[in-house]
C-alpha cells in the first residue's frame, strides 16, 4: 500500500524518497523531515500527503480507513516522542495542524493552533507549566482559532469580545489580560460558539484533530486559495499535505518568544539577518499583524530608531543558536530561506524553513551574490529569478527631485512606488479597478480573503503588521508597493474616511506610497525611469549567453524603439502600420482613400500619406539601425478609420466636393457584420494594390535614406498580414519586389529585404509548406492564431473566459498564455511543413505571448528563431529564452 502518512522528528526515520518529495508532502513537510534529518531542533509530528488531500476532494469529502488507521498510529509517534498523552487531563499533549502545498501559498490555507484543549485539559496545561494565565490564554486562542477555521463562525464575533474586555479595564495590549479575565473570556467564546453553531464547542480532541484536518483539505478549494493559484499558474490538481505538530509556546512569559526570520533582506537582497519577533506570543500574533513586532537584529533595532530591544538583546543565547541554524539551512538549502521559530522558556525550536519570497530587486542581488559567493552557478542563478519579477523594475520610481507632502510613514514592507485613490475594502478596489481607475487599498490589517483586492490596487497602505506581515509577504510576492505597520493610520470604515496624523481623507482621495522608505505623500508624486545596471545587467549577460532565441520587440514608434533597445531588444518583430494613421491630420486622407470610388481619388489621398509613411519608417529605421525589422502593411478592420459623426462626414465633404449624403452611403457599403473576419490584412492588398505599393515605396525610399545618411541599414522584413493562401501572397510579394525594383533604381542604390507573412489563420498553418514556397520568413500571429483557432473573440472573451479558467476548461487564459495543446499544434506543424520547403526559413512570433515565459518556453521546444514583445516585456522574454533553453 501507498504511504499516507509521515512521521518526522523523534525517532522517525526520514529514508523514505517520497518524505522528501514535495508533490507527496508538500514544501513545508518535506523541509520539516529535512530540518529533522539534519539534527536541527524540530518538534515531533507526522505529514498526510497531498495524494490524500486530492483523494478527500475527489471522494465527497471523506476519509479513508486506513488514512484514520495511519493518523492514529502517527500520534502515538508524537506521543512517544514528547512523553504526553493527546488528551490526557493531567499532563496534555498539543498540536498544531497547518497546510503545506508542495510550493509556497502564504497565508491562503489554514492553520489551527493548540489543538487538544478543552475544559479538562486547560487545567492540566495549567498545572503542568505552572502558568495559569498562559494555559487560559492558549485555550481562548484555540477556541477563537477553531471556530474560524473548522466552524466557519466570524471570527470577528470573538474580536469583539476581547476588543470590549480590554477597554472595560483600561488595556492596551493582549498580554495585560489576567489569568481570571481569559477565563472569563473562555466561558464568553463557548457562548458565542453554542449561540452561532447551535451545538457547543467541541470537547473531544479527536474530534478536534480530524476537523482541522477537513479544514485544511477544504481550504485548497477556498476562494482566496483559488484566486492565489490563478494568479501564480497553480494547478488545482496538486492539493495541499497536512502537518500536524506537537505545540511548542512561545506565550509562556518573557523566556518565550515567536519569530519570523529570512537569512537575507527580502527586499532588499543584502546578506543580513533580516525578520521580527514578539516576546510572549504564538506565530499567528506576528504573521497576522494582530501586534506590530519588533526586531530581530541589534542593528536592524538601531537603525530604525526603535526602543523596545532586538531578540538579539533581549535573547542572547537563543538567537546566537537562530543565527547558527541560519548559516546551516542556508548552505543546505543553497537559497535564501524564510524560517518560523518559537522560543519556549529559552529553548529554540524551528517550525518550518522554505525558500522565502523577495522582490524582484532582491533576487537579482542574491542570485549574483550568491554565484560570487560559490553557492550557485551562473545558469543555476539565471534558473532562479522569475521572469514576470522582472516587470516589478521595469517601470518608473518616484522622482527623488519632486516635492513631497509626507503625511505619515510606516515600515518600507515591500519597494516600488504606487499612486492611486483610496478603497477601504478589496471588493471596492476589484470594482474600481475594472472602470479604469488606479487605487491603493487602505486596511486596518489584511487577511487572506483580501488577495483579490492586493492583486487589483497598485500598492497596499496598512495600520498594524510588520515586515512579515501578510500585507507584507504577498506584496513582495506580487510586486506590489507596500507600507505596513503604519500606527498614526486610523480608518473609519462607517464614514469611508481616514485619518493619518493630523489629516483626514476620505475614499477617493489620492495619495501615493514609497515602498522603499515607508511614507506616504499626498497626492500624484511624478516618477523617473528605471536604471538597469547592476545586478540586472550582470544576470542579463548571463541570460544572453545562455539562450538560443533572439528577442524582438513589438513597436511602432521611435520612443518605444528607444526603449525597447534599451531593455535589449535584437530587432523589431512587429511593426503595425495601421496605429501610424490614427493622428488626426492623417485620418482625414485614410478616410478620403477608403471612401473613394475611382482609383484616381484613392491615389491622391495616397500621395498625401506618403511622405507622412515614409518619415514614420525613417524615425524608426534610424533608431535601429543594423537590426531585422518586421513591417506589417496595413491590416485594420475599415470600420475602424470610418466616420462616425455628422461633423466627421461634412469635415470629409469640404476635402473631397462629395456630399454628406453620397459618402454616408458609401461608409454604408463598407459596413461588415463582421470586420475581424472581413475585408482587411492581404485581402485591402489585393482589392486595392495601390495601398500597399504606397507603404512599400514608404519602406524603401526611408530605408535607402538611412543606409545614405548613417551608412548602416536595418534589414527591413515586409510581413503581408492575413494570408491564408499561396496565391495571395504570391500576388502581393510580386507587388512589393516590382516597388522595391523601381525605388532602388530611383535611389541609385540597394538595400537587403525580405517578404513573408503572418500565420495568423489555421489553413496558412495547415497550407505552410505551400505558402513558404513563397515566403522567406513566417511570423505568428497567435493573438489571431488564438482567436480564429478558438472561434472566440480577445475583445468579447472577458465575459467568459474567467470561469472556464476557474472550471479548468482552460489551464490559463489562451490570450495570455498559448494554448499549446490546440494553437501550439498549428505552430508546430507550419514550422515543420514550412522548414521542408524552406530549410533557412526565418521563424517567430509576434503575439503578446512572445512576453510570457509560459509560451517562451514552448517557442524554444519548437525551435523558433525568435520572440517579439512589448518593449517593458523584453527583458523578461530575455531571461525565460535563457531558462528555457536550459530546459
Amino acid at each position: 500500500m501507498v504511504q499516507t502518512v509521515y512521521p518526522f522528528g523523534g525517532s522517525a526515520a526520514h529514508d523514505d524518497p517520497r518524505q522528501g518529495d514535495k508533490t507527496i508532502t508538500g514544501g513545508k513537510g518535506a523541509n520539516l523531515a529535512e530540518m529533522a534529518s539534519i539534527g536541527l531542533p524540530v518538534p515531533p509530528g507526522f505529514t498526510i500527503t497531498t495524494e490524500e488531500c486530492v483523494a478527500y476532494l475527489q471522494d465527497g469529502a471523506e476519509f479513508s480507513d486506513a488514512l484514520r488507521e495511519a493518523v492514529t498510529g502517527a500520534i502515538g509517534h508524537i506521543e512517544k516522542a514528547v512523553g504526553k498523552k493527546f488528551g490526557d487531563a493531567s499532563d496534555p499533549m498539543l498540536v498544531s495542524v497547518r497546510s503545506g502545498a508542495r510550493v509556497s501559498m502564504p497565508g491562503m490555507m489554514d492553520t489551527v493552533l493548540n489543538l487538544g484543549l478543552n475544559d479538562a485539559t486547560v487545567e492540566g496545561l495549567a498545572a503542568t507549566s505552572g502558568d495559569e494565565r498562559f494555559a487560559w490564554d492558549s485555550y481562548r486562542r484555540f477556541i477563537q482559532m477553531y471556530s474560524d477555521v473548522v466552524l466557519g463562525l466570524d471570527h470577528g464575533l470573538f474580536e469583539e469580545a476581547l476588543e470590549i474586555c480590554k477597554e472595560d479595564n483600561g488595556y492596551y495590549a493582549d498580554t495585560e489580560l489576567s489569568a481570571e479575565e481569559w477565563k472569563a473570556l473562555v466561558t464568553e467564546f463557548k457562548g458565542i460558539v453554542e449561540a452561532e453553531w447551535g451545538k457547543p464547542f467541541p470537547q473531544d480532541v479527536t474530534e478536534q484533530l480530524w476537523g482541522a484536518i477537513r479544514a485544511v483539505f477544504d481550504s485548497w478549494d477556498s476562494d482566496r486559495a483559488k484566486v492565489y493559484r490563478r494568479l501564480n499558474d497553480i494547478p488545482g490538481d496538486w492539493g495541499t499535505a497536512v502537518n500536524v505538530q506537537a505545540m511548542v509556546f512561545g506565550n509562556m512569559g518573557d523566556t518565550s518568544a515567536t519569530g519570523v526570520a529570512f537569512t537575507r533582506d527580502p527586499a532588499t537582497g543584502e546578506r543580513a539577518y533580516y525578520g521580527e519577533y514578539l516576546i510572549n506570543a504564538q506565530g499567528e500574533d506576528v504573521v497576522a499583524g494582530i501586534r506590530t513586532p519588533q526586531y530581530l537584529t541589534k542593528a536592524a533595532r538601531e537603525a530604525a530608531g526603535a526602543k523596545p530591544l532586538s531578540m538579539e538583546e533581549a535573547m542572547p543565547d537563543a538567537y546566537g543558536e537562530l543565527a547558527r541554524v541560519f548559516d546551516l539551512l542556508e548552505g543546505h538549502y543553497k537559497d535564501m530561506q524564510d524560517i518560523e521559530f518559537t522560543v519556549e522558556r529559552g529553548k529554540l525550536w524551528m517550525l518550518q524553513t522554505r525558500s522565502g519570497k523577495r522582490t524582484a530587486k532582491a533576487a537579482l542581488k542574491m542570485a549574483v551574490d550568491m554565484e560570487a559567493e560559490g553557492l550557485i552557478t551562473q545558469e543555476e542563478a539565471v534558473r532562479r529569478v522569475d521572469p514576470m519579477a522582472l516587470d516589478q523594475l521595469l517601470h518608473p520610481t518616484l522622482d527623488p527631485e519632486a516635492e513631497r507632502h509626507v503625511l505619515g510613514s510606516g515600515l518600507p514592507a515591500s519597494p516600488g512606488a504606487a499612486a492611486g485613490k483610496i478603497v477601504l475594502d478589496a471588493d471596492t478596489a476589484e470594482q474600481w479597478v475594472a472602470r479604469g481607475e488606479k487605487v491603493i487599498l487602505v486596511r486596518v490589517e489584511t487577511s487572506p480573503e483580501d488577495i483579490h483586492g492586493m492583486h487589483a490596487a497598485q500598492g497596499i497602505l496598512t495600520a498594524r503588521g510588520g515586515m512579515t506581515s501578510h500585507a507584507a509577504v504577498v506584496a513582495r510576492g506580487m510586486g506590489r508597493p507596500c507600507v505596513s505597520g503604519a500606527s498614526a493610520l486610523s480608518i473609519d470604515r462607517a464614514s469611508r474616511t481616514l485619518r493619518i496624523g493630523n489629516h483626514e481623507l476620505k475614499e477617493g482621495d489620492e495619495i501615493t506610497l514609497d515602498g522603499a522608505n515607508g511614507q506616504i505623500m499626498l497626492g500624484i508624486v511624478p516618477t523617473v525611469e528605471p536604471e538597469l545596471a547592476g545586478d540586472f545587467g550582470t544576470l542579463m549577460v548571463w541570460a544572453d549567453a545562455l539562450r538560443r532565441m533572439k528577442v524582438r520587440t513589438n513597436a511602432e514608434t521611435p520612443a518605444d524603439c528607444k526603449m525597447a533597445r534599451q531593455f535589449g531588444a535584437e530587432g523589431i518583430g512587429l511593426c503595425r502600420t495601421e496605429h501610424m494613421f490614427f493622428d488626426a491630420g492623417r485620418i482625414k486622407a485614410v478616410r478620403q482613400m477608403i471612401l473613394a470610388e475611382e482609383d484616381t481619388a484613392r491615389k491622391a489621398a495616397l500621395d498625401i500619406l506618403l511622405p507622412e509613411q515614409r518619415a514614420d519608417f525613417t524615425a524608426i529605421f534610424e533608431v535601429m539601425a543594423g537590426l531585422p525589422c518586421t513591417i506589417r502593411l496595413l491590416d485594420p478592420p475599415l470600420h475602424e478609420f470610418l466616420p462616425t459623426q455628422d461633423a466627421d462626414f461634412e469635415e470629409l465633404s469640404d476635402v473631397t466636393g462629395l456630399g454628406v449624403d453620397h459618402l454616408k452611403r458609401r461608409a454604408a457599403e463598407l459596413h461588415e457584420f463582421n470586420p475581424m473576419l472581413g475585408h482587411r490584412g492581404c485581402r485591402l492588398g489585393i482589392t486595392f494594390p495601390e495601398i500597399y505599393e504606397m507603404q512599400a515605396r514608404a519602406i524603401f525610399e526611408a530605408v535607402c535614406d538611412v543606409k545614405a545618411s548613417s551608412g548602416e541599414a536595418p534589414l527591413p522584413e515586409i510581413m503581408i498580414p492575413l494570408v491564408a493562401t499561396r496565391k495571395e501572397l504570391a500576388i502581393l510579394k510580386a507587388l512589393v519586389d516590382q516597388v522595391a525594383k523601381e525605388v532602388f533604381a530611383e535611389m541609385g542604390t540597394s538595400v537587403e529585404y525580405l517578404v513573408g507573412t503572418m500565420i495568423e489563420l489555421p489553413r496558412a498553418a495547415l497550407m505552410a509548406g505551400e505558402i513558404a514556397k513563397e515566403g522567406a520568413f513566417f511570423s505568428f500571429g497567435t493573438n489571431d492564431l488564438t482567436q480564429t483557432t478558438l472561434g472566440v473573440s480577445r475583445d468579447d472573451s472577458a465575459k467568459f473566459l474567467a470561469p472556464y479558467v476557474e472550471k479548468g476548461i482552460f489551464a490559463r487564459d489562451p490570450f495570455v498564455s498559448l494554448d499549446v495543446e490546440g494553437v501550439g499544434q498549428l505552430v508546430e506543424l507550419a514550422a515543420e511543413r514550412g522548414r521542408v520547403t524552406r530549410p533557412n526559413i526565418k521563424l517567430g512570433i509576434c503575439g503578446e505571448h512572445g512576453g510570457d515565459p509560459a509560451s517562451i518556453a514552448f517557442c524554444e521546444k519548437v525551435g523558433l528563431d525568435y520572440v517579439s514583445a512589448s518593449p517593458y516585456r523584453v527583458p523578461i522574454a530575455r531571461l525565460a529564452a535563457a531558462q528555457a533553453t536550459l530546459k
